[in-house]
């Protein structure tokens, strides 16, 4: 039997989206007694790996079934445009943090903070660093999600025509690519200071893929399937990911003497155990209702506009979180403080997306429904019935 395809927007998506925004704003914030609970101390993948996969999954909704023969031209056209958005707003951020540095250092008479989040070569070496800034070989501290996400979608049109032809010949080839620039340590160069990109688009966009393909064979009538074995043995990863981060065994650049991507925990490369930890984290969400159902809100949730409007979120939380460091360097406080950084920053980005949801209800003709059935079947469950404007 056929479910009826509805126009309701499934949010567990959205809320998701929004947890993984809030805990990169509270990870970014380095030294508060919060960091210390967040995702990534309880397993070896964080809140960047959960962004990516999101990330994927939404660019498929977005533009999978609008990639046809004949129709190409424009949703490419519209990817790439995102793509020099992404730029743009990276390049306004980097800016904006660097005159934020720069305020706290003069203001505060604290010339370390020139010192901080890789500003310390910019003072050095100003013009070939503000090339580098340009081109992206020169990146900040906690300032490096948007260029890996802006070459991801780039190179995403092609991926989506060959998973429309070939689906398990495209991810075989994002695996090996994946293991290729694990194993040698290809990555795009920094530039004018040695070392690489801290996060690979070479490796990442396996990730990525992997959720583009998820969310494209649902879309075209696929399914996820529900196997108790898998579930299990996800499940025991994820609880053996747990304890292992806080037991001896954590902080050793790799196992067996194996290549880091294999055996290691390697963040810039995406390491095989990070990988491993976020698919089981997210295969236990799609095959458990009972689980995904917890993501499940009415659209007028805060969770749920918080994550619909997740770029301009972003940047704010982006830029409060560097606001909270410099505080945070300047008085290093306790508890309370901490509390207030962190509550403050949370409330702000909560603030700005109710804000841009209200605005965009003031002209209601211009907001579509956004048709994600096949985002149900990823997560298992059908929604619960309608009530009051909502599910």
């Amino acid at each position: 039997m056929t479910t009826p395809v509805s126009n309701a927007r499934d949010t567990r998506i959205d809320v998701l989206r929004a947890l993984a925004l809030l805990t990169i704003f509270v990870d970014h914030v380095p030294g508060t007694i919060f960091e210390n609970v967040t995702y990534k101390n309880f397993g070896f993948s964080d809140a960047a790996e959960a962004f990516v996969l999101i990330s994927g999954i939404s660019v498929a909704l977005a533009y999978g079934t609008k990639f046809k023969p004949g129709g190409r031209l424009l949703p490419t056209l519209k990817m790439w445009r995102r793509a020099g958005v992404l730029y743009v707003t990276h390049i306004v951020i980097t800016m904006v943090v660097i005159a934020l540095f720069c305020a706290a250092a003069v203001f505060a008479h604290r010339p370390e903070m020139l010192t901080m989040i890789n500003i310390e070569p910019l003072m050095k070496n100003t013009p070939q660093v503000l090339l580098g800034i340009v081109t992206l070989g020169h990146q900040l501290g906690y300032n490096n999600i948007l260029p890996v996400y802006a070459a991801l979608l780039l190179a995403a049109p092609a991926f989506i025509l060959l998973i429309s032809c070939r689906p398990v010949l495209a991810l075989t080839l994002s695996g090996l690519l994946w293991l290729v620039a694990g194993i040698w340590q290809i990555a795009p160069p920094n530039y004018p200071e040695p070392g690489l990109w801290f996060l690979n688009p070479l490796s990442w966009q396996f990730l990525f893929n992997i959720g583009v393909a998820g969310m494209l064979h649902v879309k075209r009538g696929g399914s996820i399937p529900v196997n108790r074995w898998l579930v299990g043995a996800a499940g025991i990863y994820v609880v053996g990911a747990a304890i292992w981060v806080h037991s001896p065994l954590w902080g050793q650049i790799t196992w067996f003497n194996l290549p880091i991507v294999i055996g290691g925990f390697d963040k810039t490369f995406l390491s095989l155990p990070r990988l491993m930890h976020i698919l089981s984290v997210s295969y236990l969400i799609v095959a458990l209702p009972a689980v995904s159902n917890i993501f499940r809100a009415r659209p007028d949730n805060p969770l749920a506009i918080l994550g619909k409007r997740s770029l301009p979120v972003f940047i704010a939380g982006t830029l409060l979180a560097m606001a909270a460091q410099a505080l945070k360097l300047i008085n290093p406080g306790g508890i309370a403080y901490d509390t207030l950084l962190i509550a403050a920053g949370i409330a702000m980005q909560f603030a700005l997306a109710l804000y841009l949801e209200w605005l965009a209800g003031l002209n209601p003709t211009r907001t579509t429904p956004v048709r994600e059935e096949p985002a149900r079947a990823v997560f298992g469950a059908r929604p619960a019935p309608a009530r009051m404007g909502g599910y």
